[in-house]
């Protein structure tokens, strides 16, 4: 983004010693989600993720947990997550403190801001950056207007659209569009008072009338947020095109039952296997179910690594002393190029290469980045705690590792190929270590493409892996998991066969 850009405000650090004004003090105590969520962070703020535009913030107070984009409801078979949304709109950028990218946040639907600690998070953060915007918590009937990160407006919201009609609008961030002091409604037929638009079909304004003048019923809202009317007028003249609105809606309790193609043989407490390529479900347990994952946990080390830090680089080794190998490999060597950490780390599931990939950015930062990550591609019951997965509060869904899993084999599979490989061809370069020893591949089992497995006494033995079969006379790439296994192996095997045998004519 240019530094000329019109549409772009440009947004400054504070100084760690500056006055803290505390904007916002006036709303209301609010009660946050109950759901476990990482633990906050002083001075975090995640790396770049959209496009070319969107909002940006850094925060030094609490944690920055609300810088990623696009993570709305997908359309798998089983209700995981996907990546989408609408194109980014320039609105704010800020260089992230330990990445040269800028940081933004993309305008559109953004679930989770369905989480209230995150949606409070967000909005903190713009009132800590003397943003201007709409805040919409529609689960509290609360309306809020903030100018230059102060309240300038509170009102009751006293209707809002039907579930399912077409303007009920969904959590996220959006812009105003358009300012009407009245305007007809050809959908409602009704006049609407001081209607602000935003995204398109959603509306805030004040009592709808009808043509003659007279007043709707009570418990028609004429198709948006409806506000009093002098609460309506007072947005109306304040408001102006361009302006953030911020929208949270508590998801609805979800309906607990669950159809569960199971597999009696498999002795994994939690297992998945389904088509990585279409999310076609072949066999699963419960996709919620919060569990131990050990060393699956390097997954996800390795892609903030690919996406945070330059792995064209060497960086210098302090073998960390809390940690062990099972092959150490780092004691003797003052420096390691990043490529050949990321091959311990995958190969030989390295602690010390974990680590030490973590102390480049600073181990704080960098779990506090993995968590992020976690949030943005839509794994709202993960939470990590170390970079190695030793510790058992490294935990995850069987639906949340499917999300990694499918966004590291769209967007990173070089992952996923070293994992398999001690040196891929292509751009890659060999590492610096000879003879690893491949943690990762199943005995006997040719499908076996990529994944890593993990195993700790908490986690039992664990595994994310890739495997191409062939079902009905073409070859599909599957993704399997299992966790709290007490025999790997025969569990990912019973899984293939059971596939073959429902789904291979």
């Amino acid at each position: 983004m240019s530094d000329d850009s019109d549409s772009a405000v440009r947004l400054f650090s504070y100084e760690d010693d500056r006055p803290n004004e505390r904007k916002g003090l006036l709303i209301p105590g609010r009660i946050k989600d109950t759901r476990t969520l990482p633990p906050a962070t002083t001075d975090f703020t995640p790396a770049a993720i959209g496009g070319k535009g969107g909002v940006g913030y850094k925060r030094n107070t609490t944690a920055l947990l609300a810088l990623f984009a696009l993570t709305i409801l997908g359309t798998s078979a089983f209700g995981l997550w996907s990546l989408g949304g609408s194109p980014a709109v320039p609105v704010v950028t800020i260089n992230a403190p330990y990445s040269n990218r800028p940081t933004t946040l993309e305008y559109g639907p953004l679930a989770a801001l369905a989480s209230n600690n995150f949606f409070i998070e967000t909005r903190d953060a713009f009132i800590e950056e003397s943003l201007t915007f709409i805040e919409l918590d529609l689960s509290q009937s609360q309306l809020r207007y903030f100018e230059n990160g102060v309240l300038l407006q509170s009102a009751e919201i006293l209707g809002t659209p039907d579930s399912g009609s077409w303007s009920e609008v969904s959590s996220g961030l959006y812009q105003v569009e358009q300012l009407d002091e009245e305007i007809f409604s050809t959908v409602s037929q009704v006049d609407l008072p001081w209607r602000v638009t935003f995204q398109n079909n959603y509306y805030i304004h004040g009592l709808p009338t009808y043509p003659n003048g007279e007043e709707v019923d009570e418990d028609f809202n004429g198709g948006g947020v409806r506000l009093a009317d002098a609460a309506a007028e007072r947005l109306f003249a304040n408001v102006k095109e361009g302006v953030p609105v911020l929208v949270h809606k508590q998801v609805a309790a979800k309906d607990t039952f669950i159809y569960e193609p199971k597999v009696p043989e498999v002795g994994s407490n939690h297992y998945f296997i389904g088509d990585i390529d279409n999310g076609s479900v072949l066999a699963a347990s419960d996709l919620n179910a919060v569990a131990p994952i050990a060393s699956v946990t390097k997954l996800m080390t390795a892609l903030v690594a690919a996406e945070e830090i330059d792995l064209d680089q060497r960086v210098r080794v302090t073998a960390p002393t809390f940690v062990n190998s099972l092959i150490p490999r780092l004691a003797d060597r003052s420096s390691v190029s990043m490529y050949s950490l990321l091959q311990l780390l995958l190969l030989e599931s390295s602690n010390e290469a974990a680590e030490t990939i973590a102390g480049e950015m600073g181990r704080e930062d960098f779990i506090a980045a993995m968590n992020a990550k976690a949030r943005q591609i839509g794994m709202l019951n993960t939470t990590f705690v170390d970079p190695a997965g030793l510790q058992d509060g490294n935990e995850s869904t069987i639906g949340d590792l499917y999300q990694l899993a499918k966004y590291i084999h769209d967007n990173k599979k070089f992952i996923f190929d070293l994992t398999v490989n001690e040196k891929l061809t292509s751009v890659y370069v060999g590492g610096e270590f000879d003879g690893l020893i491949n943690f990762n591949e199943l005995e006997d089992m040719d499908s076996f493409v990529g994944g890593k497995v993990g195993e700790t006494t908490a986690a039992g033995q664990t595994s994310v892996s890739l495997h191409e079969i062939e079902f009905q006379g073409e070859v599909r790439k599957v993704i399997i998991i299992v966790l709290g296994s007490t025999d790997r192996t025969t569990d990912i095997e019973t899984l293939i066969s059971h596939a073959k045998s429902q789904f291979d004519s």
